[in-house]
């Protein structure tokens, strides 16, 4: 006598979410719970965390941090470290911070970077603190003590949001479609199958034991053939249907070179500045005349911005960069 089974169908190998996309979504400018302090409009964290999901995002900024290092003249008011580690700060989060310190004359002999990542605008207009780790009370700054450098921001005043805002979603295709390619080669360049087995001789022991092996072949280097014998059965007992073919890499390639170009246009930074191999003979010009012109558009704008810090500082003592000036 023989059993009647129902259609039973099982998978396994589900793709995950790697960032989740809240952390980088435009909130608006709130006072916290207590009330003491204003939370920025995106997610410093998430911006922070974002810089990891893609080769070019966690890149380019390095490279126009250097830039603007690579022209600071040093000065016993503001060192080079803390410039280019606010420069980086005032790429990623839009916005960077230094704090004033005073001589016994009141007179400013150092600015000290502060990070930018846990500073917080406080109700009290030109006062700031900084958030302590486990919960603590924030450390509370004197107002004015703190000079915050920041993008213009349309929705809101108190805070900056970095230029790159409106391209996040690029760099996240980006690692998506990287972390796709990824399971895909994990699991054996493939997308997977579907397993049929249309036999009523197979005995569920049987079907046990297969399910068992597909099972215990996931992973890299784990395929194995596998062997089935069913009395009696018929050519089409068993059946693998692949899932997926040849231009699944024809379109992972096309969403990466895509977004990857978004990536670079929301940096407004050339490919040959960012590492890019050219894809035909000519290359992408002359590398001189395309790093003049980052310069002049790039550099001296940012320079631009962090020389409104003389505008507290004596004149002896004011920060300058080396200015080049561009052939004709």
């Amino acid at each position: 006598m023989s059993k009647s089974t129902s259609p039973m169908a099982f998978s396994f190998g589900a793709p995950e979410a790697v960032l989740d996309t809240t952390l980088t979504s435009y909130l608006g400018v709130f006072l916290n719970p207590h009330g003491d302090y204003y939370a920025p409009p995106v997610s410093l964290t998430g911006l922070a965390k974002l810089l990891r999901a893609n080769a070019h995002h966690g890149t380019i900024p390095y490279f126009k941090r250097n830039m603007l290092r690579k022209f600071y003249v040093p000065s016993p008011v503001l060192s080079a470290t803390d410039l280019e580690n606010a420069g980086f700060d005032y790429l990623v989060f839009g916005m960077c911070y230094f704090q004033k310190l005073f001589n016994r004359l009141g007179q400013i002999v150092r600015l000290k970077h502060i990070p930018a990542l846990n500073m917080r605008r406080m109700k009290a207009p030109d006062q700031f603190c900084l958030l302590q780790p486990n919960q603590a009370d924030p450390l509370a700054f004197r107002p004015g003590e703190i000079i915050q450098l920041k993008e213009y921001d349309v929705n809101q005043q108190i805070y900056g949001v970095p230029q790159y805002l409106g391209g996040l979603q690029s760099v996240l295709l980006n690692e998506s479609a990287t972390l796709f390619r990824r399971k895909y080669y994990n699991n054996g360049a493939h997308m997977g199958f579907i397993f049929y087995t249309a036999d009523a001789q197979l005995d569920p022991e049987d079907e046990q034991s297969l399910k068992e092996q597909i099972r215990a072949s996931k992973g890299v280097g784990n395929f194995r053939s596998l062997y089935i014998n069913i009395p009696g059965g018929k050519p089409d007992s068993v059946k693998i249907i692949p899932v997926g073919d040849i231009a699944t890499k024809d379109e992972f390639e096309r969403v990466k070179n895509l977004s990857r170009n978004d990536v670079l246009s929301m940096w407004r930074i050339q490919p040959a500045l960012a590492g890019i191999m050219p894809e035909n003979t000519g290359g992408f010009g002359d590398i001189e005349k395309i790093s003049r012109v980052y310069y002049e558009n790039e550099v001296v704008p940012m320079q631009h911005v962090f020389l409104k810090l003389n505008d507290g500082l004596q004149a002896q003592k004011q920060i300058r960069f080396v200015e080049i000036i561009s052939p004709k």
